[in-house]
Formats: structure tokens, sequence, C-alpha cells
């Protein structure tokens, strides 16, 4: 069997993940990248999106991550991510809430409405819908 990395997945306030993987695909900001044991060192930006991983028994995995960083080592994923949450803590409710809001802003006709905010929130609800396979 191939050699395992180590992933590690933290936001300012907390380490969401901390263990061995098969393998990781992550979101980067030029495009989903993936990472196998050996890989060549590099870093990125990530933007908001799926990070999927193989944990070490081979179960596949979901986080939420909404954009950070990610350092890539031969034996070591290191995303800091600005949040991030497994798919089992993310609220469907509230993630339906903030879709509805944001699609409601987004198609307002008012002067007052930052779109490219409604829009990245439209963006992140969706993800967390996609990872909680509700949509």
């Amino acid at each position: 069997m191939a050699d395992n990395i180590f992933l590690e997945v933290v936001t300012p306030q907390k380490a969401v993940v901390s263990e061995e993987a098969q393998i990781v695909v992550a979101p980067g900001s030029e495009g989903e990248f993936g990472v196998l044991y050996g890989h060549t060192t590099f870093l990125t930006s990530l933007k908001v999106g799926t990070l999927r991983y193989k944990d070490a028994s081979g179960k596949e995995r979901y986080l939420f991550v909404n954009g950070g960083f990610a350092e890539v080592l031969p034996n070591k994923v290191t995303l800091l991510a600005e949040s991030a949450e497994r798919r089992a803590e993310i609220n469907v409710d509230r993630a339906k809430l903030a879709k509805d809001r944001a699609e409601k802003r987004i198609s307002s006709s008012s002067d007052d409405i930052d779109l490219v905010r409604a829009e990245a929130a439209l963006r992140r609800a969706l993800h967390r819908l996609d990872i909680a396979s509700v949509r």
C-alpha cells in the first residue's frame, strides 16, 4: 500500500482536520488540484469549494472550504482556511436561508445591493448544500 500524507485544515477559530489521508483534492484558485504522498512542494490560494479526501481507511470525506491558502509538501498538506466545515457540521436550514436571501438580493433592482457580496454568499450557500447533498 502507498504511503499516506498528513492533512491539516485550520481556521482562525479551530483545527478542523488533523489526520492521515490517502489522497486530498482541494479547490485551488486556478482550479482543483489533487495530492498524493510524494507530491512536489507548492503553495496556492484557495477558492470557495469542496475539499475531498480519503482518510487512512479509504473512506471519502467532504468539507466546505471558504477560501484561504494551501501548502503542499511531499508528506503533508496544510490548508489555512477562512472557514471550513465538515459535512456533518453544515446547517442545511441556515444554508437554504442564505441561498434564498442571496438570490433575492441578486434579483433586486435596488442600487443599494452589493452584487459581488451577494454572489459570493450565493456561492457559499450552494457549495454547503452540495456537500450536504440536499439542494
